[in-house]
């Protein structure tokens, strides 16, 4: 039984200068598992790299929606706040195709209606089909992001028989969780959890084996306008205990069966 964290970005520029520090701290709450999730080619690297020197840090390949994209939104003149470095988006599949074995899961991975024109969709949703049948065919979970388009995303994975599915902070109606629940799929909920309603009432009203721990660190803190980090899972913990009127101890130990049924290894 440990504490985790199944999506963070241990790589962003706002978290690298103070690795070190951020994991001691999540040593120090507990945590045993944290799924660093890459978002192109290079952060993929970066990301391997890191979990070769810290053994709590478990990689994950993906592809961020809208960088699979890139070329389409350039040539449409969509003004997109780009971070990371242009890559082409089928020279991206084949590299998280040819480091699947290495990841820990493929993620994060998903489809966004939020940046993403609609005369884009079904080339992003090309890149998805491709991205998830590298994971199917080297038996890894996914780890899904997904902005405005969860439904589709949903109606693809039930259309490619995908079982092994992490939903990070699922933004659609909390009906529409629940279907995702009744797939076996999971939802990670996030540190923010005790100043956003949705959060809150997914937490309370989804069963308890579909729920999952994230903080998509340096994003949504449990207070606002500060930086999450992988260490503030334990307040949602905390905050489970007291929704579910348990056991710190009982809910932690339900979470962790939860993440060894999905990723088939104990946080």
């Amino acid at each position: 039984m440990g504490l985790f964290d199944v999506h963070a970005h241990l790589t962003h520029p706002r978290m690298a200068p103070r690795i070190e520090e951020v994991l001691a701290n999540a040593a120090r709450a507990g945590l045993t598992a944290i799924l660093s999730n890459g978002l192109n080619p290079s952060d993929n690297e970066a990301v391997w790299a890191l979990s070769q020197t810290h053994p709590i840090v478990k990689p994950c390949f993906g592809l961020y929606p809208v960088d699979a994209v890139l070329e389409g939104m350039e040539a449409l003149g969509v003004d997109y706040p780009r971070e990371a470095p242009f890559v082409k988006a089928d020279d991206a599949v084949q590299w998280v195709r040819e480091h699947a074995d290495q990841a820990f899961a493929i993620g994060e991975i998903g489809l966004d209606g939020h940046w993403v024109p609609e005369a884009l969709w079904a080339e992003q949703e090309r890149v998805f089909r491709d991205l998830v049948t590298v994971a199917m065919k080297a038996d890894k979970a996914i780890i899904i992001h997904t902005r405005k388009r969860e439904k589709r995303v949903l109606e693809i994975l039930d259309e490619m028989g995908t079982k092994r599915v992490d939903w990070h902070c699922f933004g659609g109606k909390v009906s529409l969780a629940r279907q995702i629940a009744e797939r076996g799929h999971c939802l990670s909920i996030p540190a923010n959890v005790r100043r956003h309603e949705s959060f809150t009432r997914i937490l309370q009203t989804l069963p308890r084996e579909n729920l999952l721990l994230e903080t998509d660190c340096p994003y949504l803190a449990p207070e606002a306008g500060g930086e999450s980090e992988p260490a503030h899972v334990s307040g949602t913990v905390a905050f489970a205990a007291e929704l579910w009127n348990e056991p710190v101890a009982l809910v932690l130990e339900r979470l962790s069966e939860n993440f060894t049924n999905l990723f088939g290894t104990p946080p």
